[in-house]
């Protein structure tokens, strides 16, 4: 076995370096992943551009949505086999917390978030907790697989809507999040529209079979009332992270729907709770995802629910990954992007 192992590390601005490290073992309760794919997301470009540097620092290896094949096995761990495909749910809680004895360990107080708190996925074998671990299927497609991270958040945002076949849907937002939960809305039987003010994404979600808007040149709240006979939509995800979207989600609830709020504001948004006195809107708050929310995941990848091929935009090998970050940061029609890490 090699002493070492390829990593790219994290060195502050903008800046990644693709060096050996020592050679990862998995300890008691510990799994080592040899990891196929890993996709470079929203908060990996915020690590990017410098705004999480007090959290990560300068020595992180970053990454958590990936898919991989069990290495190794540390002492006391039992049900995982080298050789076997896997996913990691990159959550680590303190399971001491109110919340974790509340029964919600996913958003523990002192909540340890793999790839971010502690290094991640951008490396050969990743040592996780065995049980962030969730098995695949042996057929599926690993680059698909890397999804899975990504789509169990569009599913928790989906159940915790409690979406009902046959509702009206309107997604705000078509980045990477926003078309995920627009298709996995979809899956539940939701009548979807998707508005965007990009005119690639919004290309890409009518190449996904999409109704789209452009709230930037038609009146959002018009269109819907005309495609809803006036009543407006009856669940609105929130994913643009932007005000004029937090003014939108409000605009064109029905009565009584249920708004879930997905993307983080860089800012705290003002938000007109006049419109949840006069129709008794419920909103939501949706932060990552539980076990069942990546099981749930994993069914929809293998169904199709999720057109992968068209979500995947780019591929790049973990060599050139500081060349992926920059072609990401300046594209304007990449959704997501992927790098291949082992085999």
């Amino acid at each position: 076995m090699a002493d070492t192992q390829t990593a790219a590390i994290y060195r502050g601005n903008k800046t990644f370096e693709v060096t050996q490290v020592p050679a990862a073992r998995p300890g008691p309760g510990e799994v080592g992943v040899r990891v196929a794919y890993c996709g470079i997301c929203g908060t990996d470009m915020h690590v990017f551009h410098g705004n999480m540097d007090a959290r990560v620092g300068f020595e992180r290896i970053i990454g958590h949505e990936m898919s991989g094949t069990v290495d190794a096995v540390g002492e006391g761990v039992s049900g995982f086999a080298p050789g076997e495909k896997v996913v990691v749910r990159p959550l680590d809680p303190d399971l001491t917390c109110p919340a974790s004895k509340a029964g919600y360990p996913h958003i523990s107080h002192n909540l340890k978030f793999l790839g971010l708190d502690t290094n991640g996925a951008m490396q050969e074998v990743w040592v996780v907790p065995a049980h962030t671990l969730h098995k695949l299927p042996d057929d599926i497609r690993m680059d698909h697989a890397a999804l899975i991270e990504p789509v169990a958040v569009a599913c928790h945002d989906v159940r915790l809507a409690e979406l009902q076949a046959g509702e009206d849907v309107v997604v705000i937002g078509g980045g990477p999040i926003g078309v995920l939960v627009a298709m996995v809305a979809r899956d539940a039987g939701g009548k979807v529209v998707l508005s965007e003010v990009n005119p690639h994404r919004l290309a890409i979600a009518q190449k996904l079979g999409f109704e789209t808007v452009n709230p930037a040149e038609v009146d959002l709240k018009a269109e819907i009332d005309t495609r809803t006979g006036g009543k407006g939509a009856d669940v609105v995800f929130e994913v643009s992270g932007t005000q004029p979207g937090v003014d939108a989600m409000t605009a064109v609830a029905a009565t009584r729907a249920r708004i879930v709020m997905v993307a983080i504001h860089a800012q705290k948004p003002l938000i007109d709770l006049f419109q949840f006195f006069w129709r008794e809107l419920k909103l939501i708050g949706a932060r990552v995802y539980e076990p069942e929310d990546y099981e749930k995941a994993i069914g929809i990848i293998v169904s199709g629910g999720v057109d992968a091929e068209t979500v995947i935009t780019d591929i790049a090998p973990l060599e050139d990954i500081q060349k992926a970050f920059e072609e990401l940061d300046r594209s304007p029609t990449a959704l997501k992007s992927l790098i291949k890490v082992g085999g």
